[in-house]
């Protein structure tokens, strides 16, 4: 029985009628998002399906959207739907899709029971709970009933028809703001201290050596906030760009179509790896000052500065490390190679997307 024929008969009413819905997911977040919401969708469609459907759903891992500017038609070919045994069939990719600069969300064709679902594109927070939303929304267009559809939801993705079906977008306001936090959440910038080991341990051995320095305990008593917060911009400044540069993490336009998108993917790379820095520069901290008031007597240190001390002057001493170290860490990052660099600052569809890319231009070079 052809699928189409299988939901006819559940729209007629027929009782014991199923339905089944298949996910492939990109590796990573969409593939977690989509393990989850297989888990309850069944629950909440049949709460919502007055037919009273037994809904199935399972997942794939496996990454078909060979670039995010690939034509839904195109996408469509790959996935080939119609070959799978489950009526319904929903892929979720972390790479963004826009038309021109709009962020696209979903799109939808009904005649090929298919939806294609941007993680990034809708935002992130609450990702799992927006995807949902609009999983629900393209089942109900693909079933033509619109009695599935989540409350407010298509008042939330705005939609239009294309040529191969519909299309949602991401909701009003914002909306650029929000694809870049999705590509950020995608990339998961706080893995970036675990994925280069030898930064933080260049960075932590940097900070071990300064804080045998007395001249770095006199240093950190007299500079003053702002000094202290001025080296610590500035060592996080200094990391970042030494990552860029030494690892060529910066997208370079070869055409004025391509602008655009260049400057939203190393925007995407730029906040990655300042929130990434920033982990691994509190997690320094963390570690100096445990280290310092392990190591260093308060008796030494009031001695060299000259007054009594507390806990403030393990905390300032500290700060002033952390700033060290992340320069050293910065010369540290030297030793990692490219690939381990790429693999801490991108998620998996970003990282191939970026080999892609660097690929096609070395070729074209």
């Amino acid at each position: 029985m052809k699928a189409n024929e299988h939901l006819q008969e559940g729209r007629s009413g027929a009782a014991g009628e199923q339905a089944s819905v298949l996910f492939i997911a990109d590796p990573g977040k969409p593939a977690a998002v989509a393990e989850r919401i297989a888990e309850y969708l069944p629950e909440r469609l049949r709460s919502s399906d007055r037919v009273g459907r037994r809904w199935t759903t399972c997942v794939r891992r496996k990454p078909y959207l060979p670039d995010e500017q690939a034509d839904f038609a195109d996408v469509i070919d790959t996935v080939d739907p119609s070959s799978e045994a489950e009526d319904i069939v929903v892929y979720l990719t972390d790479l963004p899709r826009r038309e021109d600069t709009l962020p696209v969300v979903a799109e939808v064709s009904a005649d090929h029971k298919f939806a294609l679902i941007s993680v990034a594109g809708v935002g992130g927070v609450n990702i799992e709970r927006r995807v949902r939303t609009v999983t629900e929304l393209a089942i109900a267009r693909i079933l033509g009933e619109p009695e599935l559809k989540p409350p407010g939801g298509a008042r939330r993705f705005p939609s239009a028809q294309i040529e191969d079906g519909i299309r949602y977008f991401a909701p009003a306001g914002l909306r650029r703001l929000r694809l870049l936090s999705g590509m950020v959440r995608a990339n998961r910038p706080w893995r970036l201290v675990t994925g280069l080991s030898k930064v933080l341990v260049g960075a932590f051995a940097t900070g071990a050596i300064a804080l045998a320095t007395n001249t770095i305990w006199l240093f950190a008593d007299t500079m003053g906030p702002w000094r202290m917060s001025a080296a610590t911009v500035l060592s996080i400044v200094a990391m970042i760009l030494w990552l860029i540069l030494d690892h060529e993490l910066w997208e370079r336009p070869k055409s004025p179509e391509e602008r655009d998108r260049s400057v939203l993917y190393n925007t995407a790379t730029v906040v990655t790896l300042v929130i990434g820095v920033v982990v691994l520069h509190v997690a320094l901290f963390c570690l100096l000052l445990f280290t310092a008031c392990l190591t260093l007597p308060p008796e030494l240190l009031s001695r060299v500065l000259g007054h009594g001390v507390n806990f403030f002057d393990y905390l300032t001493l500290t700060w002033l490390l952390a700033s060290i170290a992340t320069i050293g860490g910065a010369l540290g990052s030297g030793l990692e190679d490219d690939a381990a660099v790429k693999e801490a600052a991108y998620g998996v569809r970003q990282r191939q997307r970026f080999e892609e890319t660097r690929r096609r231009s070395n070729e074209a070079g």
